[in-house]
């Protein structure tokens, strides 16, 4: 077969999708409904059903998800399998989705879930023990407190949905060849060139995989790290019941979740479907998985589908008697234990590899997001970018400790066991623990620090050894729910900070250095405010991409004419830089070899100012200002810095000397009260000041004015995305990031909660936490343009919760705290 060389500046680019299940089907709809008609898929198996997760796959659809995105994506998966048809038999059939609670820990769960919906545009609402029987006439009233019906939740037909789709992207021009099973992935100059297979080679300008839980085969192939764990999952069919027969309909009542006890259930005409994701994890060797065998097509099994273990149903079948009191007179016809994919945060993994330019990855994904994530990923590819934020799908989210086997299986292995669980918004992952640990770590576990984590790192969120200084402290009572991983000790710490001084460690905030000779001309063409400063100046910046969304947000001191240390989100920031980085500029991320103390307070000069020669006065070191120097026998790196909006510094040195200079500013703060505060403090901190939180306040979806951070733009230079922010009047906003204040002082709301605006739902809160310090529990929501002093209602729970739209910044408003 002849080659041509890689050329991604196509018209019409060469596209081969590795895999023909439900998303490379919708992949390739997805593509040639753009533009991009030369797209070849492959599959090892025989078309239609090549023997993937998609061949097997129950089909539920729920939509409702704490992920803002994953809820869009199966919004998406609904519309457009709910269009589709395929011999006349609809792809998508409405029923709708019921799950049930039968403690009052899931009830509120599902009030909790009503308010997902609510926030990401899903209908659905909480509803009685009686309407649950009315819905589903085969359940035990009895056993049941409630449920969350959604009606516009139903059953994707994933094999119809695949041939309605590869009809319509043949049509356009691609072409699916099954039995071609992929030996090799070619690669130029960094690009992928062509994908090989045992039947010949296909020159290719992008290639992507969307093999499912073969995905890391392929990776492995193109020398790309594909983070997912195959497991096999239990789902079984009863023989048929007395009371669902002379139906003809495949299904007429919702799909049900018992998730209490870690089962669904979704009708087949006469029988009972049912899956569990009670028994134990059965992690899949994908490396070891059979490979399409023509010579044994007659008789070999579904890839996807291994013997159904009678062991591990047992307990699960006594439940599901117990919930459905007609299958005691029935027993299981068939089962199986198919096999699908888990990552370790269960998110999907999509996006282009910087290894291999030109390689994408569309993995981890189920039926229920499955063509939501295939038009993102072809708009990703066409246009540059999602048209929504998959910050959290992103490839490059994991960190390198995050991707060794072990840890891809263990996590994997508990995303599966904690899929139905109730998980609170700061409920770490338990294993393995701990990972990742700054050089503090041992003086942290004196002071009894509690930790929770993120990204690998323990994390304290208050400590222990401050108990006594919440004595007397008059907090409101908390309810259940904002009561876990949360301490009345935190009031405490964020008290100590406003009245005296503190240390919190910020060695797991990412830390980048960019050096070379042209160092400043790449980073202030990259972001928006001006970096064309003396050294010794710290700026606070944006990276945008093309379209003038907020990529990230960036701290960027000059410490030299061709030095700068970053102060950056994710990895995806990095891997952004390394993308655009010309050659005479060098890249490296610093985070592990170094680490990070910030030191806040009115007495923080107090406690620095005796340790260096230095002059550490206003007048001699101001705010936003670098300093090389040494605090006692340390070498640090001093920037006058304070996401608490207090005086204060944030203190770097490397890794190996961080045990120093905590004891060092542990001793020199003695006399001073000194004391360590942890996250839970330093998140109320930070939104009394209104400091956003990027991935959390605000996504590539948004602009600079709307999240107002304008003030860190300087349209007069030349930066990636000031031509699509020059169409845009700050002043002119149709949503804003909005402050809200809770009226009631007893009342507090965690984040992702619905705003109300005349008792509609108009926004959603992004994050939320107790302002300690005014008394009330401060939120930032996604809200139209509201004038001050606007009265609205957060739905937390169940419960319409009074709110006032405030001015910014809520504390301190003139700086008067920071800067002196």
């Amino acid at each position: 077969m002849s080659r041509t060389p890689s050329s991604s500046s196509n018209a019409n680019p060469r596209v081969v999708v590795i895999g023909a299940g439900i998303v490379g089907c919708s992949l390739a709809d997805e593509l040639t409904a753009r533009g991009w008609t030369d797209v070849t898929v492959l599959d090892q198996g025989p078309l239609p059903a090549p023997g993937g997760s998609t061949s097997h796959a129950p089909g539920l659809v729920f939509q409702t998800s704490p992920s803002r995105t994953l809820t869009r994506f199966a919004r998406y998966t609904v519309e457009k399998f709910g269009s589709l048809e395929a011999d006349g038999v609809p792809c998508f059939q409405p029923v709708g989705g019921l799950e049930l609670a039968t403690t009052q820990e899931r009830l509120a769960e599902l009030h909790r879930r009503a308010g997902y919906a609510a926030s990401w545009g899903v209908r659905g609402e909480v509803v009685g023990a009686a309407r649950c029987k009315e819905l589903w006439p085969l359940i035990d009233e009895s056993v049941v407190l409630g449920g969350f019906h959604t009606p516009d939740d139903g059953l994707a037909r994933a094999l119809l949905a695949c041939r309605a789709q590869l009809e319509r992207a043949v049509a356009r021009g691609a072409r699916f060849l099954d039995r071609h099973t992929v030996t090799g992935i070619e690669k130029e100059g960094g690009r992928v060139t062509a994908v090989v297979t045992d039947r010949g080679t296909f020159p290719a300008d992008h290639v992507v995989s969307a093999a499912g839980f073969w995905g890391p085969v392929i990776g492995r192939l193109a020398g790309v790290d594909v983070p997912l764990q195959p497991l096999a999952h239990q789902y079984a069919k009863t023989e048929p019941l007395a009371e669902l027969s002379g139906r003809r309909r495949e299904a007429s009542r919702p799909i049900l979740r018992f998730q209490d006890r870690d089962l669904y259930f979704r009708e087949h005409t006469d029988r009972i479907g049912i899956g569990s994701y009670a028994h134990r994890p059965l992690p899949v060797d994908p490396f070891a998985v059979p490979s399409y065998d023509e010579a044994r097509a007659r008789t070999m099994d579904m890839p996807s589908s291994y013997p159904f273990t009678p062991e591990d149903w047992a307990p699960s079948w006594e439940e599901c008697r117990r919930l459905l009191p007609a299958l005691r007179a029935t027993e299981i016809d068939t089962g199986f234990n198919g096999v699908f994919s888990f990552t370790p945060d269960g998110m999907p993994v999509l996006g282009e590899s910087r290894a291999l330019r030109g390689f994408w990855l569309a993995e981890a994904v189920w039926v229920t997001h499955s063509a939501g994530v295939a038009k993102a990923v072809a708009e990703w590819m066409v246009n540059g970018r999602p048209s929504l934020d998959v910050h959290e799908c992103d490839l490059t989210r994991f960190e390198e400790a995050q991707r060794s086997p072990a840890y891809i299986r263990e996590r994997g292995s508990q995303q599966f066991a904690e899929v139905y669980d109730v998980i609170h918004p700061l409920q770490p992952l338990a294993h393995p623990r701990p990972l990742r640990v700054s050089p503090f770590h041992a003086r942290q576990e004196q002071l009894g620090a509690s930790f929770l984590e993120g990204g690998g790192w323990e994390r304290p969120h208050w400590y222990e050894a401050n108990a006594a200084l919440a004595d007397g402290l008059d907090l409101p009572a908390r309810d259940a729910w904002s009561a876990r991983h949360w301490s009345p000790i935190a009031a405490a710490e964020a008290r100590a900070t406003r009245e005296n001084v503190a240390l919190y460690d910020m060695t797991p905030l990412r830390r980048l250095e960019v050096t070379g000779p042209g160092a400043l001309d790449f980073l202030d063409r990259m972001t928006t405010n001006n970096l064309r400063k003396k050294p010794g100046a710290v700026t606070y910046t944006l990276l945008l991409d093309h379209t003038g969304g907020i990529r990230s947000d960036l701290t960027v001191a000059r410490l030299a004419p061709d030095r700068f240390q970053v102060g950056a989100n994710s990895p995806a920031d990095l891997d952004w830089l390394l993308r655009h980085a010309p050659d005479d500029v060098h890249i490296a991320d610093i985070t592990s070899g170094t680490c990070c103390v910030g030191v806040w307070g009115p007495l923080a000069r107090d406690l620095v100012q005796p340790l260096t020669q230095d002059d550490f006065s206003h007048e001699a070191f101001g705010y936003f200002r670098a300093k090389r120097t040494y605090l006692g026998h340390v070498p640090v790196t001093a920037m006058r810095l304070s996401y608490v909006g207090e005086l204060g510094w944030e203190l770097y040195t490397t890794a190996d000397l961080g045990l120093r200079l905590w004891d060092t500013l542990w001793e020199a703060g003695r006399h001073l009260g000194v004391i360590a505060a942890g996250r839970s403090a330093f998140n109320s901190l930070r939104l009394e000041k209104g400091y956003r939180a990027w991935g959390v306040d605000m996504t590539d979806e948004h602009d600079p004015y709307e999240a107002g951070l304008g003030f860190a733009v300087r349209p007069d230079k030349d930066f990636v995305g000031r031509d699509a922010l020059r169409s845009r009047a700050p002043g002119d906003l149709a949503r804003r990031l909005t402050p809200l204040l809770l009226d009631d002082p007893a009342a507090v709301v965690l984040g992702k909660e619905p705003v109300l605006v005349d008792g509609t739902p108009s926004g959603y809160v992004t994050s939320a936490s107790y302002g300690y310090t005014l008394g009330r529990c401060v939120a930032y929501a996604w809200l139209p343009t509201l004038a001050s002093g606007t009265a609205v209602h957060i739905e937390y729970a169940g419960e319409k919760v009074p709110a006032t739209v405030a001015d910014e910044p809520l504390f301190d408003p003139k700086m008067t705290r920071i800067r002196r």
